[in-house]
């Protein structure tokens, strides 16, 4: 009788043992590392604010050279990329899944996956530091403009509103199938041959049509709330649904009828 038999593949076992729960350790860390930040006394630096005046930053702010520009952007880096590896990474899973499968033979195979995640990481992390530089931006001309300073509610009703009209385009439309078909990704971009900068690239590039896919509702939570555990919660879902449920294109146009009424009702509520 061969002992082998009845026993998964070596492979299937591998990915079954040590990869996906890893995976998924990682984004509970996240999440967990997020909920208590929140909650700390130091959560205001998840936001943006005058924080640097007091606290350790303010400390950190004196003697790192050019503290007041490095401090805060490290912080916020920090801080974005926790929230991208707990809001996006689930949404990805499938395509991790695939390339884990087609490169489980490889020598290389951890080295192949640490580089798919840390280049699809890399697009999130740097439309965060765009994301957060536009938004002091609007901060900064809000505060010194009296005019707008009185309507400053107006930012994120401006923010809802574009995350609702995004949610009709043809390019979130064209990034989210590119997104709901990871294994077609995987095969039109990737050479068996390949070495681990071209799986950083590949992650790149599918973190570019990810980000095409989903920037406006990312940017709600400057609306909402960088600090707002609950409502990253619901974005992530609805995004992985979006993403990986079978049926989940037919939500993008009802989330986006949802969030142009909220942007109408919160016009009407300060008018």
């Amino acid at each position: 009788m061969n002992p082998s038999a009845g026993r998964p593949p070596l492979g299937v076992s591998h990915h079954a043992s040590i990869f996906m729960p890893v995976l998924a350790a990682l984004i509970a860390l996240a999440w967990i590392v997020l909920w208590a930040w929140a909650r700390s006394p130091y959560g205001r630096y998840v936001e943006h604010g005058d924080w640097t005046a007091s606290g350790p930053a303010a400390f950190l702010c004196r003697f790192v050279p050019a503290g007041d520009v490095v401090v805060p952007l490290v912080l916020y880096a920090v801080a974005w990329i926790l929230m991208t590896m707990a809001m996006m990474l689930p949404t990805t899973l499938p395509l991790f899944d695939a390339f884990d499968r087609m490169t489980m033979g490889r020598a290389d195979h951890g080295r192949l996956l640490l580089m798919l995640v840390l280049g699809y990481v890399a697009v999130w992390g740097a439309f965060g530091l765009v994301a957060h530089g536009l938004h002091g931006a609007v901060l900064f001309l809000f505060a010194r403009v009296p005019v707008l300073a009185w309507r400053g509610w107006m930012i994120g009703v401006a923010v809802i509103a574009l995350a609702g009209a995004f949610q009709f385009s043809a390019l979130k439309y064209r990034c989210l199938e590119k997104c709901r078909t990871p294994l077609s990704f995987i095969v039109e971009h990737w050479r068996g041959h390949a070495n681990a900068w071209h799986a950083f690239v590949l992650g790149v590039r599918h973190g570019l049509f990810c980000v095409g896919c989903c920037w406006a509702l990312m940017l709600l939570m400057f609306a909402l709330g960088l600090g707002s555990v609950g409502w990253m919660l619901v974005l992530a879902a609805a995004m992985a649904i979006e993403k990986n449920v079978r049926w989940g294109r037919r939500l993008s146009a009802p989330l986006g009828a949802a969030l142009l009424c909220w942007a109408v009702v919160l016009v009407v509520r300060h008018a």
